[in-house]
């Protein structure tokens, strides 16, 4: 059983990749990520809204359910509704950790949610991380290499050097995606020789300045795949040039679609780039202007966009990252039964 209310088309992914491989897996997951839709024939959908009176009837339906499929192991991630832990039994659990510290304010828990769930957390029969980067902060006793939650029926044809254009950015553009420096290096990237009349396409919300250079398109906002996909797909690169980083689902969403990511230094962002593409500096606006040079030209694009899909495909795909998991599940079932 796969509790996560929060990473739904994540964990969709990892769901039919065990499925393929003869797991039975039911899913318990939400209607809050933007992707969410129709309930698949593994899934069930609760509101996960412990205050709200109205949504204890199905919990409470859920729970009897939950205790009669009666789960070998429970994989949880990012669960923050204490009922919840009560879905999860007394199954071997595997805990999913996507990041070693909150990027910002806006990401802090409550005290008593970090106490609960930090003990919760302590009694997990395995942690996974989806980086070394993370798995070495937090101890993890096994790291799987993130996969893209873009479905991979979705994906559309791989762009050549003609149809090329423009440098994407996407996602919750806040102050640790270090907006203020990639501008700056765009404007110097424009004024110099090396500029072939991209423009920097920035889609999501977030703060930034109130007028833009003509070259800066910001498409504001609450974002679905449909908006992104076709922006970055023919994109010669991809920003995700942060302050703070841990791992970066847009940094493998480009690697899938055969765009090229331009990184900071943070976090994991080094480690999943593809050979011989570098990281930069998080206050290094020169380096940052020379790496939109060197994309700028649409037959570059092309190459470094074709081997950044290779190394998705060995490193990152679905199937390649559901092994890897699958490994530790098994692990963790094996040990149940042989202390049973």
């Amino acid at each position: 059983m796969w509790l996560s209310p929060w990473m739904r088309p994540l964990a969709r992914v990892y769901c039919e990749q065990l499925i393929a491989s003869g797991w039975d897996v039911a899913l318990v997951t939400t209607d809050r990520h933007p992707e969410s839709d129709g309930a698949r024939p593994y899934e069930r959908v609760l509101d996960a809204r412990p205050k709200t009176a109205s949504t204890w009837p199905g919990f409470a339906r859920a729970l009897r359910w939950a205790r009669g499929f009666a789960p070998d192991v429970v994989v949880t991630e990012l669960v923050r509704d204490p009922r919840w832990i009560a879905l999860a039994g007394g199954a071997p659990r595997v805990e999913l950790i996507h990041d070693d510290r909150p990027h910002g304010a806006d990401e802090e828990r409550p005290g008593w949610e970090r106490r609960l769930f930090g003990r919760w957390g302590d009694s997990a029969a395995s942690t996974v991380a989806f980086s070394r980067y993370v798995g070495d902060r937090v101890a993890a006793d096994a790291v799987v290499p993130l996969t893209s939650d873009l479905d991979a029926a979705r994906v559309p044809g791989f762009v050549a050097a003609g149809d090329r254009r423009d440098f994407v950015a996407v996602g919750r553009l806040t102050a640790y995606k270090n907006l203020d420096v990639t501008l700056a290096a765009w404007e110097r990237h424009v004024a110099g020789a090396g500029w072939r009349g991209d423009e920097l396409v920035l889609i999501g919300d977030g703060a930034g300045p109130a007028r833009l250079s003509p070259t800066v398109r910001w498409r504001r906002g609450p974002y679905s795949y449909d908006d992104v996909l076709g922006p970055m797909a023919r994109a010669k690169g991809s920003v995700a040039h942060y302050r703070v980083a841990t791992q970066s689902g847009v940094q493998v969403l480009a690697m899938q679609l055969g765009v090229t990511p331009i990184v900071s230094g943070e976090g994991a962002l080094p480690e999943f780039q593809p050979a011989g593409e570098g990281a930069i500096g998080v206050d290094d606006v020169a380096a940052l202007a020379g790496a939109f040079d060197s994309l700028a030209e649409p037959g570059a694009a092309e190459r470094r966009g074709r081997a950044a899909r290779a190394h998705y495909a060995g490193a990152h795909s679905a199937a390649v990252s559901a092994a890897a998991l699958d490994a530790e599940l098994r692990r963790v079932c094996a040990r149940a039964e042989r202390t049973s």
